[in-house]
């Protein structure tokens, strides 16, 4: 029978964000639909360490569609979990700085790190405090159990998915795979499980200067020629520094640092790099990810394009176990109920991937990018909710709204208009 009965367990592989959701959400359902349910997460990393032994390697910026998500499980973020909270972008392009600002100052968009931070040699203060590993410990505090060993493979023994650690086998009514994109997925090929298609950035920590403006994210794009976009993100005493473009070279970080104007002042410490990695980011959704008694979410299934990852992870989840708990565990309960909500995800990045290559076109236009810098700065004397460039820049540059909506607004007669108004000789 495929329905989660009372005492059910439920195996998570993976302890990250995706992990820690699924097991907020399905306690959360299960306790509003009166079942107890066993909810055992295999994760060995320890995310409070600082480097790459607690590191998620994520650029670890929340939306504020998160954060609303968040609160509608009871919880809100500890202070010292918020790195800082961004409220412009401050666009670096041909020699001058165009400053974005967040449209709605209610929609909070928050940096933070993943783990416990970069690992500096002889460093002496404390770590920053990790959101993975508070999430973690409110999935646990809520009835979750953590088992700290490794899963090496999952196999099926009498239709049941199994987890296999170096010593034990756990049998499971429910298998939530939640290992994202940067570790390979335990799954035995009798699941026909496909992982997304992915692409490379590079990342890396320096120090703050003691000038950077709070709250504000620094973007770079072209230079060097590989660059499609690069941020420098503040968090705390450091600046995360996020990559992405084409067959970046494994000097990449040292090449955009000699690139961005001007150095001397921007980085009075010389840039000394703290704790570099490659991760990869999903472009693309998993194929088959999901079937009779389990299913993937977050990067493991699909994500928004680019932008709020963690939210995505969030948002599958809860679709994962509101099927789970509401409509079955079969592989028809889930197609019928939770893929319909991962294929709006992927359309939406359809969209996604237009309004993009919008931005890349008018970058490599002298006549629309000049076009656009003026609509944008005509646009600063508009009361907020009127600045429609800015609104669509902020939303692609941060993921707070659907891609869709960003779009078909990016080619609203307002829109347009303002631009066309921009290629008039003055």
């Amino acid at each position: 029978m495929y329905q989660l009965q009372d005492g059910g367990r439920v195996c998570i592989v993976g302890g990250g964000p995706a992990g820690s959701f699924a097991a907020l959400h399905l306690l959360h359902q299960a306790q509003q639909r009166g079942l107890r349910l066993e909810v055992c997460i295999f994760e060995p990393r320890d995310f409070q360490r600082p480097g790459p032994a607690g590191c998620n390697r994520c650029a670890g910026i929340l939306s504020s569609r998160l954060v609303r998500g968040l609160e509608t499980l009871g919880l809100h973020l500890p202070e010292d979990i918020i790195q800082a909270e961004l409220h412009t972008y401050a666009l670096h392009l041909d020699g001058e700085i165009l400053r974005v600002h967040q449209p709605d100052p209610q929609r909070r968009i928050l940096s933070v790190y993943r783990g416990g931070g970069p690992k500096q040699q002889g460093a002496v203060a404390a770590p920053p405090a990790s959101f993975d590993a508070w999430l973690l410990e409110q999935a646990l505090a809520r009835g979750a159990r953590r088992i700290p060993r490794r899963a090496h493979r999952v196999t099926r023994q009498a239709g049941f998915p199994t987890v296999h650690t170096r010593r034990e086998r756990y049998r499971a009514d429910f298998l939530v795979l939640a290992t994202g994109v940067n570790s390979r997925p335990p799954l035995d090929e009798t699941f026909g499980y496909r992982p997304p298609r992915t692409a490379v950035m590079a990342q890396d920590e320096i120090l703050m200067p003691a000038a950077w403006q709070a709250g504000e994210v620094r973007a770079y794009f072209r230079t060097p020629r590989w660059l499609t976009f690069g941020a420098m993100i503040p968090k705390g005493r450091y600046l995360n520094i996020s990559l992405l473009g084409r067959d970046i070279p494994p000097e990449g970080v040292a090449q955009f640092l000699e690139s961005i104007s001007p150095p001397r002042s921007l980085l009075p410490y010389g840039a000394v790099r703290l704790c570099g990695c490659a991760p990869r980011i999903a472009i693309r959704p998993a194929r088959r990810y999901y079937g009779d008694r389990w299913a993937a979410v977050g990067d493991a299934a699909v994500t928004r394009l680019y932008k709020d990852g963690i939210g995505s992870a969030f948002y599958t989840a809860r679709a994962a176990a509101h099927t789970a708990l509401g409509w079955g565990i079969s592989r028809r309960a889930l197609a019928c109920r939770y893929a319909p909500y991962c294929r709006r995800i992927a359309l939406d990045n359809l969209y996604g991937r237009a309004l993009f290559r919008l931005w890349h076109i008018t970058l490599h236009s002298p006549l629309l990018l000049r076009a656009w810098i003026r609509a944008l700065r005509r646009e600063a004397a508009l009361p907020r909710e009127q600045r429609l460039h800015e609104r669509i820049l902020w939303g692609m540059f941060t993921g707070d709204e659907p891609y869709q909506r960003l779009f078909w607004l990016a080619l609203s007669p307002r829109a347009a208009g303002r631009i066309l108004c921009g290629t008039l000789p003055r």
